[in-house]
């Protein structure tokens, strides 16, 4: 093997090293989805920085900070364990949701979108406004902070009283991760793009808004019509019935693209 080739060898990768670079990449893409919406993608980020420091003072011959920013990397294993702890729980709870056994969960799916889609249907019959924001795979830890938390399985009961008129909580909007209300009274982001239909209120700008940073599906119901909505990639689907909702809410429908 001549020298060249030895030097530059790298630039003309095997299969199986196109196989090991397509699956870090999928790894990293998983991890960071898990990751956004969380404060951890902020302290990642700080970790990517004293990285690059580490780097620099390498390059530099720095001595005395690259001693110090050593030091920092071997203890800082254990602190980083127990700061992540929830998000790599998070992350190996999410690895072993297979799409096999996602199959007989199906059914849990249904009944999940059927108790949504029947406390919205009953909301919307009183005119009562509220906003359900369904986690999916980008995380909405970010908004959990502001509201108050909750660890309740979904039910349509639970969901009308949290949103009775005067209640503490009817204010924001309710967070559902999985089968559980997570935050109720949680303040989301309003959309920045102007809105054709100046009837919508700040109820429905939220949903827009979060549904144009994240992948979740949101759920709104008028005050001032009892119109039932859905949000979703940033577009508004309406009016539905309850029927149609949960059939969008479980996948059984596909959300049309307009």
């Amino acid at each position: 093997m001549s020298l060249a080739a030895a030097r530059f060898g790298f630039l003309a990768p095997d299969w199986k090293d196109l196989l090991e670079i397509l699956i870090v990449a999928v790894v990293f893409y998983r991890v960071l989805l898990l990751l956004a919406g969380t404060r951890a993608i902020q302290m990642l980020l700080g970790l990517f920085s004293l990285v690059a420091f580490y780097v620099v003072a390498h390059l530099l011959n720095l001595t005395l900070l690259e001693y110090l920013l050593e030091g920092v990397f071997r203890f800082g294993v254990f602190a980083l364990l127990i700061v992540f702890q929830p998000e790599l729980r998070s992350a190996l709870a999410h690895l072993g949701q297979s799409r096999f056994l996602r199959l007989f969960s199906r059914l849990e799916v249904r009944e999940l979108a059927e108790e949504i889609a029947e406390a919205a249907e009953e909301l919307s019959r009183n005119k009562v406004g509220a906003i359900i924001a369904i986690e999916r795979e980008v995380g909405l830890g970010e908004y959990l902070e502001s509201g108050t938390a909750l660890q309740a399985r979904v039910s349509s009961p639970l969901l009308q009283n949290l949103f009775t008129p005067y209640s503490p909580l009817h204010d924001g909007a309710v967070i559902v991760r999985g089968d559980e209300i997570v935050a109720a009274g949680a303040i989301l982001p309003l959309t920045q793009f102007p809105v054709a239909d100046r009837q919508l209120g700040t109820r429905h700008r939220a949903a827009l808004g979060l549904s144009e940073e994240t992948d979740a599906m949101i759920v709104v119901v008028s005050e001032e019509t009892g119109t039932i909505s859905l949000a979703h990639r940033g577009q508004l689907l309406r009016p539905l019935d309850g029927d149609t909702l949960a059939g969008y809410l479980s996948g059984r429908e596909p959300i049309p693209r307009r």
